[in-house]
């Protein structure tokens, strides 16, 4: 089957080892990146057509007569029209449970240095504080052991439940939000009972929130004003889902007004944020902003890019393997 990946360089793939793909998958072109002009040129006898950030809505699938699967090289399905796609017949498939060690280490590398107040603690070592301190060691700002602190996961999927692990092997009790659209009351994929809140109560108990649920129109800016509000002056927000979830302008006036005591934040609602963002604005030493790279270890984009050829065999096949629509 003709396959085309329109933006292969969002794996990296200079460090990965390519051998399946070339093995497996006849007549793949690669193109590291693709604009909107070009998509025309590059999909019009394609079969199969790979994409990670790039939006494929109706207009996208009708330059495309040949197309049978849309394969996205990611979890995340809202950068495709799937309405769209099914009433054309055109199949959507995505990968899973490709990059959970990856996030759920960065989010405690998140949550640790916040917690620990790294940021911070480098100013004062490089403003020469501890050099003229008369005690042994700085002990200010303070920190807080994370053992016994409450962690609220908005999202108890597959990355969800492995941050739920690591969370309890730090001897933190965790809880989740019972949210009003799902049916609810599964223990989450590691098997362990996780109490589920309504979101108010959820903000209120946790003293570290973690995001891990689907960008839609129901979590659009779940994290604004009133929630932030709701949080404890002691919280931290941890993001490393998608940017949309949270208000970004409602979050700096959080942080400069010390409604929360911080933010780790991965993802943002512009990628790349050509047109910038309020929290890239600011200065804090309470936030820090990483460029969308908790997924990507080499292992987990390995794993991706393995799954993606997986993926489009078993479609060849008949399969209906990670099929979303």
């Amino acid at each position: 089957m003709k396959t085309v990946f329109l933006d292969f360089d969002s794996l990296r793939p200079a460090d990965l080892d390519l051998e399946k793909l070339e093995r497996e998958l006849t007549g793949v072109d690669t193109w590291p990146v693709t604009e909107k002009d070009e998509y025309l040129d590059r999909v019009s006898d394609a079969e199969v057509v790979v994409v990670n950030k790039l939006r494929l809505d109706a207009a996208e699938m009708d330059q495309s007569p040949r197309l049978k699967l849309i394969c996205l090289a990611a979890t995340g399905v809202d950068n495709v029209n799937i309405e769209a796609a099914r009433e054309r017949g055109i199949a959507v498939s995505n990968i899973r449970e490709y990059c959970t060690p990856s996030v759920v280490q960065h989010v405690f590398a998140l949550l640790l240095a916040l917690n620990q107040n790294l940021l911070r603690q480098r100013e004062q070592i490089g403003a020469g504080d501890w050099q003229k301190n008369d005690q042994f060691c700085l002990l200010d700002p303070p920190f807080r052991e994370l053992h016994g602190q409450t962690l609220g996961l908005i999202g108890l999927g597959e990355l969800g439940s492995g941050v739920a692990g690591v969370a309890r092997a730090f001897g933190m009790r965790v809880i989740a939000a019972r949210l009003p659209w799902r049916t609810a009351a599964a223990p989450g994929k590691s098997g362990q009972s996780v109490p589920r809140l309504p979101l108010e109560e959820l903000f209120e108990q946790s003293d570290v929130v973690s995001l891990h649920c689907p960008l839609n129109d129901d979590t659009l800016h779940i994290i604004d004003a009133a929630a932030l509000e709701q949080m404890k002056r002691n919280a931290l927000l941890i993001n490393t889902a998608r940017g949309g979830l949270v208000d970004s302008v409602a979050l700096v006036n959080a942080l400069q007004n010390e409604e929360i005591a911080g933010a780790g934040i991965d993802v943002l609602e512009e990628e790349p944020p050509v047109r910038g963002d309020p929290l890239l604005d600011v200065q804090l030493p309470n936030l820090i902003i990483t460029p969308h790279i908790a997924w990507s270890a080499r292992e987990a984009r390995q794993r991706a890019l393995d799954e993606i050829v997986t993926n489009i065999k078993a479609f060849a096949n008949g399969e209906e393997r990670n099929r979303i629509c």
